[in-house]
């Protein structure tokens, strides 16, 4: 589904499939193709805060890759602030690793064990020449709440909300505009989940970057994003302002997702009379 284009956009998906072939079940027959992504097609304006959701298998993920130039799409076009990076070679995508950076869904297979803190946060720096690199990993591991005494140390040494916040810092260190997180609250315990969600929230406003959140969770998306696009089968099924979306679903799709956002009102309607007597006798 094509949605309305405007000029000076972040990221700018046209019509993009991308199709795999399974390995040959014998010589007579040919490989049958999987359609991961079928004709998608978004725009995420700058400084938007920019949601795709979908259960696992959907094509989420494929369209990440895309997004970042570590894929090709089959068809269509890609571009990040205006330029076609859709046939580009890998020494060719420097833009794209200056503008656009990922965080990964779980921090500790992310991050180097052997490297200590402060050489993987500097490590986008090194790749790209800039200097000032010292004074910029402190800088940055202040601004996840870390401080710059984590830089002596190792990931092992850290929790895995304190990790992921590593990896936030290592993905702003070279100042991008665009920011994609695949999942990247779904490996860490429910108590700190929030924590790094208003973390990234803070640094998105505070830093004026553009936000691509892919997620599995709606509530999630609901609580950083303001516009969400909802994919099924390699195909965005709906999209629009998330509030609206959230309240006023259009798409059997997306009414099922959102049915099964746990709520407390759902966990308690499950509870029955009997239960609450056996927990609280009188």
């Amino acid at each position: 589904m094509a949605e309305q284009q405007t000029r000076g956009d972040a990221l700018r998906v046209t019509d993009v499939t991308r199709d795999y072939h399974r390995p040959r079940a014998s010589l007579r027959t040919p490989a049958p193709p999987v359609h991961a992504l079928r004709g998608v097609s978004l725009s995420v304006p700058h400084g938007q805060r920019f949601g795709i959701v979908g259960e696992s298998g959907c094509g989420k993920s494929t369209l990440l890759r895309i997004l970042a130039g570590l894929d090709k799409p089959t068809s269509g076009t890609v571009e990040v602030e205006g330029r076609d990076i859709t046939r580009l070679r890998e020494r060719q995508l420097r833009f794209v690793r200056e503008r656009l950076q990922l965080v990964f869904q779980d921090p500790m297979s992310s991050l180097d064990p052997r490297m200590k803190v402060g050489d993987i946060v500097a490590e986008p720096l090194v790749a790209q020449g800039l200097g000032n690199r010292k004074e910029r990993v402190a800088e940055l591991l202040e601004s996840v709440g870390l401080g710059a005494d984590a830089a002596r140390r190792y990931p092992h040494q850290f929790s895995g909300g304190q990790r992921q916040r590593i990896s936030i810092a290592r993905a702003l260190a070279p100042r991008p505009s665009i920011i994609v997180a695949d999942e990247p609250v779904s490996a860490l315990d429910v108590s700190v989940r929030a924590q790094v969600l208003n973390l990234i929230a803070d640094l998105v406003d505070e830093l004026n970057l553009t936000l691509v959140f892919v997620s599995h969770d709606l509530s999630v998306v609901r609580h950083v994003c303001d516009h969400v696009a909802v994919m099924q089968a390699g195909e965005i099924v709906e999209s629009g302002p998330t509030e609206e979306l959230y309240e006023n679903p259009q798409h059997p799709y997306t009414r099922r997702l959102i049915a099964a956002v746990p709520t407390l009102e759902k966990a308690l309607s499950g509870v029955t009379a009997a239960d609450l007597n056996q927990e609280h006798p009188s």
